[in-house]
């Protein structure tokens, strides 16, 4: 049968296909990537803050770490809050429940002067909070600045 289409014309036409339709399979991947790519801005900080790096080792984080934030307008936050300073200290008991052994991830814009960061440390002290960690950016030294070992 030359030129023929199908085999078995006239027989039953409505057979079985063997293919796999990979179109709604499509469909489905392209919203979720979608959605993932709207969601991933969401968790992330919001506290826009410009940091300092550092290259000394990382410590281990805690589950549920509390920082505060100092921006470059000298303003406060406690995690995502903003908090005015005459508030701060009832702000921060509150956030921690009145855990004073808590340690604090202290983190300042980059444009901040280092008396206005030791305010805010005092802030913390005075509320009685010591386990002050500073928080900062990971960098890598470069080798021509890294000290040769003897």
């Amino acid at each position: 049968m030359a030129g023929g289409i199908r085999d078995g014309f006239g027989e039953d036409d409505l057979q079985e296909s063997h293919e796999i339709n990979v179109t709604p399979f499509i469909d489905v991947m392209l919203v979720l990537l979608i959605i993932f790519m709207v969601a991933a801005p969401l968790a992330t900080v919001d506290v826009n803050v410009d940091l300092p790096a550092s290259t000394a080792t990382p410590a281990p984080k805690p589950d549920k770490p509390l920082y505060v934030t100092v921006k470059d307008d000298l303003s406060l936050a406690i995690g995502q809050d903003a908090v005015a300073r005459t508030a701060f200290q009832q702000a921060l008991t509150r956030a921690t429940d009145g855990d004073t052994e808590q340690r604090i991830f202290l983190r300042a814009d980059r444009a901040v002067a280092y008396g206005d960061l030791m305010d805010v440390m005092n802030l913390l002290r005075g509320a009685g909070y010591l386990k002050v960690a500073l928080v900062g950016l990971e960098t890598v030294p470069d080798a021509g600045s890294a000290s040769p070992v003897r």
